[in-house]
């Protein structure tokens, strides 16, 4: 069985209007066109029996947020458990209009099941990958799924880390580039980081044709 994971089409991911962003209505890590793969998505969903969506769902007070650090600002870096990684504007805040899922996803095209998972609930946890600090690789275990089809945001972050994780667990892993959207537009070392690990990097109209 396949499924398709649907990353983190949340609106603090995507553009949004100046006045929606100055009302704290989305846009606060916003990936450049993201808005451009919600019809690709679209034609997507009636595609597959099991549809899931990852949302980002963090705490006010997140580690992974510059504003937690006196005199960071976003982009800067920090270590958590000793590992480097990037600070970030706060987003996807829990119950905050950033964190719904995009409303132009059309969730009467799904023919079959469709789940949420949440990720980054914990303050000092932050997690890229639909399965980290999830139970999603089991989850899709017990529904009898072999392949995983990978889109959303971002194509060099949470989309990347979603099927190296999808990989690491398993299964069979298709990456769906035109129906993501990256933050840096040098995708190069992404790209050689999942040709590496044998993902199968495709465009959606193998599957929507």
């Amino acid at each position: 069985m396949k499924t398709l994971v649907i990353v983190d089409v949340q609106y603090d991911f995507l553009p949004v209007s100046e006045e929606d962003f100055a009302n704290g209505l989305g846009g606060a890590l916003a990936v450049p066109d993201g808005n451009e793969i919600i019809p690709i998505i679209n034609k997507l969903l009636p595609k597959f029996e099991l549809v899931i969506f990852t949302k980002d769902w963090h705490p006010e007070n997140m580690d992974a947020f510059a504003s937690s650090h006196v005199g960071k600002k976003p982009l800067d870096t920090y270590k958590v458990s000793g590992v480097k990684d990037i600070l970030w504007p706060d987003h996807c805040v829990a119950n905050t209009r950033g964190s719904d899922i995009h409303d132009d996803i059309d969730f009467s095209l799904i023919k079959g099941d469709f789940y949420i998972f949440k990720k980054g609930l914990e303050k000092d946890y932050h997690p890229y990958s639909g399965f980290g600090g999830t139970n999603l690789a089991e989850f899709l275990r017990s529904k009898g799924v072999d392949e995983v089809y990978v889109c959303g945001l971002a194509t060099d972050y949470c989309s990347r880390d979603t099927a190296l994780d999808a990989v690491k667990g398993g299964f069979k892993t298709y990456f769906i580039l035109d129906a993501t959207r990256p933050i840096n537009f040098n995708l190069t070392e992404t790209l050689q980081i999942l040709l590496k690990k044998e993902i199968k990097i495709i465009n959606s109209t193998l599957l929507t044709q």
